[in-house]
């Protein structure tokens, strides 16, 4: 019985550790980047500090505390860029910014198309499910995605969806891929829900997934025969 106890208790215990552990890591990697932002204003301003009080700044320079204060920094900076860009004047000025960034060919590519998709996944596409599901690598096999354009193919005139497929645990990569807008299988998820699925491997799902609708349609023709 111990044995079986004992390998009961160390499942259990890894079961309630994976969670935590999951979310530790997603966390630890966004604080980190975010960090990583306000980490050379905290190391200027130490220096600063350095030449009229040396032995106060080689106090302060301690791993965490420095973690904490940069952390710190970039989250007030956030919060007052997001204050000004919704007054009309802040509007003006990222405006001027965009326009200067787009003299700067490889720049422009770069801040113009990560732009974009951010402002792509905030507001729904009109006439198209935002999250859909899409068979990748291979026909069988599903995997949600997020649908960032459509477009119309030439000659054949078909409407073609451009898709990001995210990566799990970590939806900042992925892949892009464009197929037929009939191939896709539209769901009623909301973004919240589409990247808790992701980000916890598929653990946070609803009960039911939707059907393609080439299974639907052979259905269909199966119940009229």
């Amino acid at each position: 019985m111990r044995p079986l106890r004992l390998k009961r208790y160390l499942l259990t215990g890894l079961l309630t550790f994976i969670p935590l552990w999951v979310t530790w890591l997603v966390f630890k990697f966004v604080l980190g980047l975010l960090a990583g932002i306000g980490a050379p204003l905290v190391a200027a301003l130490l220096n600063a500090l350095a030449l009229v009080a040396p032995h106060t700044a080689e106090s302060l320079k301690m791993e965490w505390l420095t973690f904490i204060v940069a952390l710190v920094i970039t989250l007030v900076a956030l919060y007052l860029l997001g204050f000004v860009a919704n007054r009309v004047i802040g509007q003006r000025f990222i405006n001027a910014f965009d326009g200067l960034l787009a003299r700067i060919p490889v720049v422009q590519t770069i801040y113009g198309g990560t732009k974009k998709l951010m402002a792509v996944l905030q507001n729904k596409p009109s006439g198209v499910q935002r999250v859909v599901l899409v068979e990748f690598p291979r026909r069988g096999m599903k995997v949600v995605g997020f649908v960032t354009r459509v477009m119309i193919e030439d000659g054949t005139g078909r409407e073609m969806a451009a898709v990001f497929i995210p990566t799990t645990p970590n939806p900042t990569g992925g892949y892009l891929v464009v197929l037929p807008l009939g191939e896709l299988t539209p769901t009623d998820w909301t973004m919240d829900q589409a990247m808790a699925f992701i980000i916890s491997g598929g653990a946070v799902a609803p009960d039911t997934l939707p059907a393609s609708p080439a299974l639907l349609r052979g259905a269909e023709l199966e119940d009229h025969a």
